[in-house]
Order: C-alpha cells, then sequence, then structure tokens
C-alpha cells in the first residue's frame, strides 16, 4: 500500500493529505463551478516534489473534471466547449515551445487582475461573449496552465458573462477543463515528465476527486441560482486576490 501511493519524495501521511485535499477541492469546484483547483495546488505545491506538482495536479484535475462533465453532461453547452477546445490546442502547441521563458510571477499577476476586473470591473456594454472570445479564452488559459497549473478562472470569467444558469455554467466550465487539462497532460508527457512512477498516486486522487465531485454535484442541485451567483463571485474574488499574494511573494523570493 505504502508503495503505491508513495512515489519518490512523499511519505504516506503527505498522500493521504493530498488525497483529501483532492476531494474536498473536487466537492467545492462541483458545487461553485470553480476554486478547487488552486486549493489543489496549493497543497500539492507544499507536499510533493516541486517537479511533479504541475503535471501531476493535471491529471488529477483530469480526473476531476472528466467527473464532473459525466454528472453534469446534459447541462454542458457543446458549441462553447468546441471553440475553447479548438484555442486550446493553439495554446498548448505555443506554450509546450516557451514554457521557461516567461515568468511565472508576471502571469500569476496578470491573472488575478484580470479575474478582479472580470468580478468588480464596470459594467460595460458589450454583447455576450461568443465564439471568438471562447476561442480566445482556450489559447490563453492552454497556454498559462502549463506555467502555473490552475486557470479555471479565466474560463470562469468568460463563461460566467454567458447568460447561464448555475447548471449551464458548472458543467460547461467542467468539460472546457477537461480539454484544457487533457492537453497539458499530453504536453508535459510529450516534454519528458514519466507518469510511471506516480501511476498509483494518480489513480487514488482521480477516485477521490470523483467522489468529491460527486458531493459537489448533490450540493449544487440544491443550492438557490442567487446564492450560487453570491459564492461564484466570491470565489473569483478570493482566487484573484490568493494569485496577487503568490505573484507577489514569488516575486520578492526572486529578487
Amino acid at each position: 500500500m505504502d508503495a503505491f501511493l508513495t512515489p519518490d519524495g512523499m511519505t504516506l501521511v503527505s498522500a493521504f493529505a493530498v488525497l483529501a485535499t483532492a476531494m474536498v477541492a473536487a466537492g467545492l469546484t462541483a458545487a461553485l463551478g470553480l476554486g478547487g483547483g488552486l486549493i489543489l495546488l496549493a497543497i500539492m505545491t507544499a507536499l510533493m516534489p516541486i517537479a511533479a506538482v504541475i503535471p501531476v495536479h493535471g491529471v488529477a484535475q483530469l480526473g476531476s473534471n472528466a467527473g464532473r462533465s459525466i454528472l453534469q453532461w446534459r447541462n454542458v453547452v457543446w458549441p462553447i466547449v468546441a471553440w475553447f477546445a479548438i484555442g486550446g490546442v493553439i495554446g498548448t502547441a505555443f506554450g509546450s515551445q516557451v514554457l521557461v521563458a516567461i515568468p511565472a510571477a508576471l502571469l500569476k499577476a496578470g491573472v488575478g487582475l484580470f479575474v478582479l476586473w472580470s468580478v468588480w470591473g464596470p459594467a460595460l456594454n458589450v454583447p455576450k461573449p461568443g465564439r471568438g472570445a471562447f476561442f480566445a479564452t482556450g489559447v490563453v488559459g492552454s497556454f498559462l496552465t502549463l506555467f502555473f497549473g490552475a486557470t479555471g478562472p479565466i474560463a470562469a470569467s468568460v463563461i460566467g458573462r454567458a447568460g447561464l444558469d448555475r447548471f449551464a455554467t458548472t458543467g460547461t466550465h467542467g468539460a472546457c477543463m477537461l480539454v484544457q487539462h487533457l492537453l497539458k497532460v499530453v504536453a508535459f508527457g510529450a516534454l519528458g515528465f514519466a507518469y510511471g512512477p506516480w501511476a498509483g498516486f494518480i489513480m487514488a486522487i482521480v477516485l477521490s476527486g470523483f467522489m468529491g465531485t460527486w458531493i459537489g454535484t448533490r450540493i449544487l442541485i440544491s443550492l438557490p441560482e442567487h446564492r450560487f451567483r453570491a459564492g461564484f463571485k466570491i470565489a473569483l474574488t478570493a482566487i484573484a486576490f490568493w494569485l496577487l499574494v503568490s505573484a507577489g511573494m514569488a516575486g520578492l523570493t526572486a529578487s
């Protein structure tokens, strides 16, 4: 059991801590549409070998969002996902070529400011996002996720302006993130990351994520629309501030 769950650089205690976080994070994401990925990324960064964090986090999020897409597939707006996927292929291909060329702190700060503006900025008289916006979101999100893992708030900011109800919002966002993390996992495999030694741990984390997603979906069903909207906005704001603080700390460390 120990060898199955503990690749080099991890203990059984740290493995179970990550698995428990994966379940809670997946439940939060299923209920509110986002938030869990960054929580899981923070815990994984603290407890896992740093070189494995983003590739393994990608597989964990792939499993979590696959579960969300399966449980909520009737609510997915597939044309949005299709345009996001086309952009995602381009963003991943480009990001793979410049993976070490851009400071992660700068990217985090940019995403944090974008999310804050999208939630609290002045209401502009612009149409709902169309296929061009979803395509561009796929490009940007899939590019950035290769650098610091959790870019779900970018897609959530755009999908949140599409006028969808809470079921379509979470289902569509889950399907978009499924595509994004699948592309990321393939990219890191092509770049040489060895997933084999992590296979047992990855299986366990995917199972934990699916269980959390099932629980979170039950919460979503009973959550009133206005409370979902309030929770969605609060979660986005908290994530934006976390990104800005993280970027500031990374900048101080580098200086």
